[in-house]
């Protein structure tokens, strides 16, 4: 860079360094004293001793970007849901009410917070304890998959099952929607407690496979091999959703039927997985609901470790919480619960009516922080104080809701990605057609960030749109989501579509000839790379790669694929209509 500045004569240069030196002197007192005076100042805090308000460049060799302070597992974002004009609660929701032991009262607050965490702070056994693993719905796999070869193993287990016939003569196989399997890696000091045959109790490591299926048996397995690790628990009752293992790794399991029975209603129950008994049940032809006797099951519930308390959203339109009073000691191998303080919580919808629109849960819910985000029946995506029963938010979203809305944090900011499907006759004839929407939601207003638009078709009893649960990508798929859109572009095909999160744009589609009900799920192996498993109603697991979507292996399992997938490191576990569960591995 040329030098633009005049050049100086030599007279007068020994003059300017004489002055230039008392100069530097003088400033140089001046800095001393500064220096000795604010040495002398007690810092207003230990954070200000170490991050000065103003620093002198000459005392500090400090760099200029301060290191940034170590998050502590308190530092939570903060989440204080608001509707906006778009999303207040009485624009589809007509009123509410609160039971509380029996009694119908005007309000109700929890005096011990109920207050979600992460989702890798849901649980800290190995496994997967409720559907989809945590209170963010974000993942149905644990561990890192050894993938090398990219295609399944020719070594595989299944295991047969039966099926069971309702009151009204419909007849349910094998494992259907939403249908994934629980895996839990017990102790071996809690095996040893365990109703296991003498081989699994004694095994140095066991990471057993929990089913509850639709022929009203949960089936006990060894993931490893496809042995039965214990007698099947056989309740009657058909077994739509996942159920739910408690997060703190007692040996309980939560679950509710989907259908009524011979043995009677649908209904939750609450079981002592020591011995398999029943510790308690609740919800059959519950007098609250303002959906008469109906009281099916098919969500999968969370509990907060912290309060001791389950949350369990039912398709009857009754939200249950209820204190445990869980009382576990691992080395003498004693389990109890008393339940208590029990809080149910209804709503009625604007657009409710006998036909149309209904009141209910069938999905699993998200809680972030003291807030239960659901979607029901009815169309309406509900954002709940947990610890006020009062609604933040509603959005609209349009129709029967079966797939589970996912949370993601961006930037320390709550967004849910959620979808619909097409009941049809509702919003258009069953002949017809119409739009299912993929959502990007406000987590802290409801507002929809971005929308797209498929057009399905659909059938009575075999709905189009997104029935399985979208997945989050992580690692190397970060960028993504996954969604398993039903009966598009034509009556019997199907579409998994890759979504850029920040955009909403298409990256890839994967078409396939029979549509899936089944959520995709994304595994990962040690270096971040991220392949995706996904399973259709036309018998067929496909493994894809999750960057471009191309099928790296296709595996014929035999008949309908209803059921979600769960993976456990390289091994994958899921049930089919023609009544067999796989367990397959990833090479």
């Amino acid at each position: 860079m040329p030098n633009n500045k005049r050049k100086q004569p030599n007279r007068g240069k020994q003059r300017r360094s004489t002055a230039g030196f008392f100069i530097f002197l003088a400033l140089f007192c001046v800095l001393i004293v500064v220096v000795v005076k604010n040495a002398q100042v007690e810092p207003k805090s230990a954070v200000d001793a170490f991050n000065p308000v103003a620093e002198s460049p000459v005392a500090s060799n400090k760099p200029a970007t301060p290191t940034p302070q170590e998050t502590t597992t308190n530092s939570l974002p903060d989440f204080n849901p608001m509707a906006t004009d778009a999303t207040t609660p009485e624009l589809l929701i007509s009123e509410t009410g609160i039971m509380v032991d029996g009694q119908i009262v005007d309000s109700y607050s929890f005096k011990d917070k109920i207050d979600f965490g992460l989702p890798e702070d849901y649980t800290s056994v190995q496994g997967i304890v409720t559907f989809r693993g945590n209170n963010f719905r974000n993942s149905g796999s644990y561990g890192v998959a050894d993938i090398v070869n990219k295609k399944f193993s020719d070594n595989h287990w299944t295991v047969q099952e039966g099926s069971l016939q309702s009151p009204n003569g419909t007849v349910w196989t094998g494992s259907g929607w939403v249908g994934q399997p629980l895996m839990m890696t017990w102790p071996k000091d809690v095996r040893a407690h365990m109703n296991m045959y003498d081989w699994a109790k004694n095994a140095d490591t066991l990471t057993e496979v929990i089913y509850a299926t639709m022929d009203g048996n949960i089936y006990f397995l060894d993931l490893a091999t496809g042995e039965k690790t214990r007698n099947n628990l056989y309740l009657g009752y058909t077994f739509k959703g996942a159920g739910a293992l408690d997060p703190r790794g007692y040996p309980i399991m939560y679950l509710g039927s989907g259908y009524n029975s011979a043995k009677g209603t649908s209904h939750a129950f609450i079981i002592n997985l020591l011995d398999c008994s029943i510790m308690y049940e609740f919800g059959a032809n519950d007098p609250f609901s303002l959906r008469g006797s109906l009281s099916f099951f098919d969500g999968s519930a969370l509990v907060d470790a912290e309060t001791d308390r389950l949350i369990y959203p039912g398709e009857s339109g009754i939200l249950y919480i209820m204190k445990l009073n869980t009382n576990y000691d691992e080395k003498t191998g004693t389990l109890s619960i008393n339940p208590s303080e029990i809080v149910k919580w209804r709503y009625n919808g604007t657009r409710t009516t006998k036909n149309t629109y209904w009141l209910g849960m069938e999905d699993s819910a998200i809680i972030w922080r003291g807030h239960i985000i659901m979607s029901d029946n009815g169309g309406n995506l509900m954002c709940l104080d947990l610890n006020t029963l009062t609604l933040d938010w509603v959005q609209n979203v349009l129709d029967d809701t079966n797939c589970t809305p996912v949370l993601e944090l961006e930037n320390g900011h709550a967004y849910v990605y959620t979808s619909t499907s097409f009941h049809g006759g509702w919003r258009a004839p069953m002949s017809g057609t119409a739009t299912i929407p993929i959502w990007k939601i406000d987590a802290e207003t409801g507002a929809i960030i971005w929308q797209k638009d498929y057009i399905c078709f659909t059938e009575d009893g075999v709905s189009g749109g997104t029935q399985g649960t979208l997945a989050i990508g992580k690692n190397k798929l970060s960028d993504l989501i996954y969604v398993p859109v039903a009966r598009t572009p034509s009556a019997g095909t199907g579409k998994l579509v890759a979504l850029n999160k920040r955009t909403g744009e298409v990256v890839w589609e994967k078409e396939t000839l029979i549509y899936s009900w089944s959520s995709p799920v994304a595994v990962y192996d040690k270096d971040g790379n991220g392949y995706i498993v996904y399973c259709t109603a036309g018998g067929y697991i496909y493994l894809l790669d999750g960057l471009t979507g191309e099928v790296l292996d296709s595996l014929d399992v035999g008949g309908n694929v209803e059921a979600s997938p769960a993976v456990y490191n390289s091994t994958i576990v899921v049930g089919t209509r023609s009544e067999l569960i796989w367990g397959v591995n990833l090479t």
